[in-house]
C-alpha cells in the first residue's frame, strides 16, 4: 500500500517544472510600481502506459528534471528580487529628491 502511494505521488510531480514569473506591485510608500519574481510550478505533461523499469526510468528522470528546473529557476528568481530590489531603492531615492 505505502508503495502505490509513492507511486501516484510520483506520477502526479513528475511532470512538473518550476518557472519564474515577473509581477508588477504597486509600492504605495514610494508612489512607484515595482517588479517581483516568483516560483510557479507548470504542469508540462503526464505519462502513462509504462510498465515495470520503463516507468522507473521515467519517473527517475522526470524527477531530476523537476529538482533541476528548480535550483535553476529559484536562483533566477533570487537574483532577479535582488536587481528588482536595488533598482526599487533607485527609483524611491531619485522620486524623494525630485518631489
Amino acid at each position: 500500500m505505502h508503495r502505490a502511494a509513492a507511486l501516484i505521488l510520483a506520477l502526479l510531480a513528475g511532470g512538473c517544472v518550476y518557472l519564474p514569473r515577473t509581477t508588477t506591485v504597486y509600492d504605495e510608500g514610494c508612489k512607484v510600481e515595482a517588479r517581483h519574481m516568483r516560483l510557479e510550478m507548470a504542469q508540462i505533461g503526464s505519462f502513462g502506459g509504462c510498465q515495470g523499469r520503463e516507468c522507473a526510468q521515467l519517473l527517475v528522470t522526470a524527477g531530476a528534471v523537476a529538482a533541476a528546473s528548480a535550483v535553476v529557476s529559484g536562483s533566477i528568481v533570487v537574483t532577479g528580487n535582488v536587481v528588482y530590489w536595488f533598482e526599487k531603492q533607485g527609483r524611491c531615492i531619485a522620486r524623494a529628491v525630485g518631489a
